[in-house]
């Protein structure tokens, strides 16, 4: 049986060049937030929701049933704001079960101790491989799309498929495989389980810095525009080709201004570490540790 095509409606943040998409069952009301963000000013540690009140208010203006807060992985670049808006729409927070190698590697990272669970359970749902959830009566398919991190997946609602970090717009080509647990080899591999899909498929992409040449900010491209146009994968790119790209751009590329606190707070599905003998969270900073 075929699929409808969802409803997708997306709400860029420029100041971690990050999409959050709002996608929903054409024939209902359900709805799925993939990818939020909870604002964060370094500078002062102080956190704002004026992204996710945005995505908030879309969902109240539509009267739709939020069912599903998604994450595509651990993000390095943003903190998320899934607890936020689930405490006032609802909703299930899920990311993949591979979550709990992320947690593993960056619980010993940031010297958490034993009272930081690393097993998933501070998310609602861990996903695998072949899993699939429904949003009212569209069913979404779950592919693991490892090499930016070992939990990133790709979730695929009709003719849309959401892949997070993985693939960029065409012109960009893919996501960086120098964290740990990354791989270049592995996001091949996994590069190809997304263009196996029709090549009408939409491909919605996590992030956007406008490559160079283009003028305005874009996240949708097709699977097609992707196989041929991918300037790291595409156009039928040898596995050992890529590899070498790929690691030889790692190697230039520094840190993600957000990643301390980013990694902090979103292995624990968005919430702040918990709170000390004076009532505040604090966040770590491991010298030397990245």
């Amino acid at each position: 049986m075929v699929q409808p095509a969802p409803k997708v409606q997306a709400f860029f943040d420029e100041a971690t060049n990050t999409i959050t998409y709002l996608v929903q069952d054409p024939q209902g009301r359900g709805a799925a937030v993939i990818d939020s963000v909870l604002d964060f000013d370094y500078a002062s540690g102080r956190t704002d929701t004026r992204s996710a009140d945005a995505v908030i208010a879309a969902i109240t203006d539509q009267n739709l049933d939020l069912q599903w807060i998604l994450e595509t992985h651990v993000h390095a670049d943003h903190l998320s704001a899934a607890p936020y808006i689930q405490e006032r729409l609802g909703g299930k927070i899920g990311i993949g079960e591979r979550i709990t190698v992320v947690q593993d590697t960056f619980g010993k990272v940031f010297n958490e101790g034993t009272r930081f669970a690393r097993d998933g359970s501070q998310f609602d749902r861990l996903f695998a491989e072949g899993d699939s959830l429904m949003i009212g009566q569209l069913r979404g398919e779950v592919l693991h799309t490892p090499g930016h991190t070992p939990a990133c997946l790709t979730y695929v609602f009709g003719d849309a498929a959401f892949v997070g970090d993985t693939l960029f717009m065409p012109d960009f080509g893919t996501a960086r495989c120098d964290f740990p647990g990354g791989s270049a080899e592995v996001m091949f591999d996994s590069v190809q389980k997304i263009l196996a899909l029709p090549d009408s498929t939409r491909i919605f992409v996590g992030h956007d810095y406008k490559a160079p040449g283009r003028d305005t900010f874009a996240w949708e491209s097709t699977v097609g525009d992707q196989k041929s146009r991918n300037v790291h994968i595409g156009a039928g790119r040898r596995r050992e080709d890529f590899v070498a790209l790929r690691q030889a751009r790692d190697a230039t590329l520094a840190m993600p201004r957000l990643i301390i606190p980013s990694l902090q707070i979103n292995m624990r599905a968005g919430h702040m570490p918990e709170a000390e003998d004076n009532g505040t969270s604090y966040l770590k900073v491991p010298l030397n540790g990245l």
